[in-house]
């Protein structure tokens, strides 16, 4: 019974990265990195040295290298620190970084606990709202009062991705078995910085 959920489990979330994978390809984007599984502190950093290579090759401002480096870097340490696993303890979390010709992309995915849904789309809507002034008014705040989060954060991962990318961040939920759901994130980047 376990496998036969876990299957299927894995079997959605694939189901989306390959969709993601598609979308970028139709879109005419470039998809310089992915991966699918999980997400170690050596994947990250590997993953993030690369994407870093593969923009200086590109002649990407430092300015853009900086702020897709901090985006990314937030937003896979929330994937490792974060993500559900399944009953088999795997990760089934996924990543890819899509350049198109004038942006980046970087879309995250990994599954949450249902009841950790809520708390995160209030959140998500709040600082998609917020202007750049507002946001970093809220950023200073969190610091300043430092709550924890139920696995240990403060809560500035998305704020910072949303700060660096001054973009509002697209995300999305997808109920799964087993009290889970997916949870995906999309982060557009300027490259003309």
């Amino acid at each position: 019974m376990i496998t036969t959920l876990n299957n299927q489990i894995e079997s959605d979330i694939r189901s989306n990265y390959q969709a993601q994978l598609k979308e970028a390809d139709e879109r005419k984007g470039h998809v310089m990195v992915h991966h699918f599984g999980d997400f170690s502190t050596d994947l990250i950093n590997g993953l993030a040295e690369a994407v870093e290579d593969l923009m200086v090759s590109n002649g990407d401002s430092k300015k853009s290298i900086k702020r897709v480096f901090s985006i990314l870097v937030e937003g896979l340490q929330n994937i490792r620190r974060h993500s559900e696993r399944d009953e088999l303890n795997r990760q089934n979390a996924f990543f890819l970084f899509v350049r198109y010709k004038n942006e980046y992309e970087i879309i995250m995915g990994n599954m949450i606990s249902e009841e950790d849904l809520p708390i995160a789309k209030e959140y998500l809507d709040k600082i998609n709202l917020l202007d750049q002034s507002e946001l970093k008014k809220l950023y200073i705040d969190i610091l300043d009062n430092s709550f924890f989060t139920r696995k240990g954060g403060v809560g500035l991962g998305f704020l910072t991705m949303r700060l660096k990318s001054e973009q509002p961040l697209r995300y999305n939920f997808i109920p799964l078995q087993n009290k889970k759901c997916f949870f995906s994130v999309q982060i557009m980047i300027n490259r003309n910085l």
